[in-house]
């Protein structure tokens, strides 16, 4: 009992400091997808970094599970998953063309709240009163930082066109989440991680098909490959395994909290690379962002009773 104590246990810190690597890496694709949104389609550029994470992933899947194609109903299961990562990502890019990294990083806070409304929806999962009051918290400190509490620079934002466009990818991704605890059937993560990846660029293919024939690849400039490239194994391949397994091992919502820690880290990113110190109106907010993920990560959530458990995901 003692010996299954300290596994779980294990597991858990172990689930933590991936979410905190994998938070990291994040926080670095904003800058990065602005720097590289004009350089090519917005649906091309996407496609291009699903099918290089495809890529990427294929080989260490084919070695340690062998190449086992899922089943009609197995494909469902990830396509339904990929449709909303797919949502994300081509937004993130089309927004990027029309409004600030500021501004999408700020609307991306929206996302563990998202996740929480639709996990209670979906998987019955309530949240204890501190993780209530947490999840506005959250947000309110991140925008702090973002804004570095300036109030007048919040109350300049001008949101747009573009915005609405990441409004409504961000509300896609708080469904991924929830539905990757939902549709697990106990395959390995890698597994699941690489059809979800599969379908992904499925689904992209389709919908880029007739605009790759019209780009001018000698045009595309080495920058905009190095992105795609950067951002296909650090912020697809990488972040996408880690989310997928501890969604399964601490739940959706803790695992979307991890986003409030975003602005903090971008800070610490900024004085890497020789920014100045933030002001001191900002460690509020990072105050606040810390406390909130702090609390939602030890709060407890009042999952739906073993027989309505999805099939398949493990107790």
């Amino acid at each position: 009992m003692e010996n299954g104590s300290t596994s779980k246990s294990g597991q858990l810190r172990k689930a933590h400091l991936l979410m905190v690597l994998a938070t990291l890496l994040i926080a670095t694709s904003f800058p990065v997808v602005a720097a590289i949104a004009d350089g090519l389609d917005s649906l091309v550029m996407t496609f291009l970094r699903f099918l290089l994470a495809t890529m990427l992933f294929a080989p260490l899947v084919v070695w340690r599970y062998g190449l086992k194609i899922p089943g009609l109903r197995d494909l469902g299961r990830y396509a339904a998953i990929s449709a909303f990562l797919v949502a994300f990502f081509w937004g993130m890019f089309v927004a990027l063309r029309h409004t600030s990294a500021l501004n999408t990083a700020t609307i991306f806070t929206l996302a563990p709240a998202l996740t929480a409304i639709v996990s209670a929806l979906l998987l019955r999962e309530r949240l204890a009163g501190p993780a209530r009051i947490a999840l506005p918290v959250g947000v309110v400190g991140s925008v702090w930082v973002i804004f570095r509490g300036d109030l007048s620079a919040l109350l300049a934002l001008d949101l747009g066109w573009g915005d609405a466009i990441f409004l409504a990818g961000t509300v896609a991704f708080g469904f991924y989440g929830p539905m990757v605890k939902l549709l697990h059937r106990g395959e390995p993560m890698a597994q699941m991680t690489f059809w979800t990846l599969v379908t992904g660029t499925g689904w992209l293919l389709l919908l880029s098909g007739p605009r790759l024939l019209d780009v001018t690849w000698g045009d595309v400039s080495i920058s905009v490959f190095a992105g795609i490239a950067y951002l296909a194994v650090f912020t697809t391949v990488i972040t996408f395994f880690i989310s997928q397994w501890n969604t399964t091992v601490i739940g959706p919502t803790k695992v979307m909290s991890y986003t409030y820690l975003n602005p903090a880290l971008v800070l610490m990113i900024g004085l890497i690379l020789g920014r100045d110190l933030p002001p001191l109106a900002t460690y509020p907010g990072l105050a606040l962002t810390v406390a909130a993920t702090a609390i939602l990560q030890w709060s407890k959530t009042d999952s739906a009773k073993a027989s309505n458990r999805p099939r398949g995901v493990r107790a």
